[in-house]
């Protein structure tokens, strides 16, 4: 799975670059961001724009990151495609996560797979 690491002001930008977030990948995502997060205390953001498919082992692994960043380091998505909009709206996990239109313009940190 490849991602990248940015930063946005404060916050610390994980953008997917993967079409598909879903049950044969979603260990690794968690995985991936636990690893990018262990020692940032900042809010993080996932760039989702190039996710095209999610199905619920994807949703599922992105609730499970919101829970072990905890309640002091809010996770947030960012720029939603059609479908995965859909989702979160099905889900009503549009009421559980702030979700922006567009990902923040990101100082590139690393790349990681």
């Amino acid at each position: 799975m490849q991602v990248t690491l940015g930063k946005a002001g404060e916050a610390l930008v994980i953008s997917i670059l993967e079409p598909r977030l879903d049950a044969a990948v979603a260990i690794t995502f968690k995985d991936i961001v636990r690893d990018l997060t262990a020692t940032e205390g900042s809010p993080v953001i996932l760039d989702l724009s190039k996710v095209e498919f999610l199905d619920s082992s994807g949703l599922g692994a992105i609730v499970a990151v919101m829970k072990m960043l905890g309640p002091d380091r809010p996770l947030e998505v960012a720029a939603l495609t059609q479908g995965v909009r859909k989702l979160f709206r099905l889900t009503r996990m549009d009421t559980v996560f702030k979700i922006h239109d567009r990902a923040p313009v990101a100082e590139d940190i690393k790349a990681a797979e």
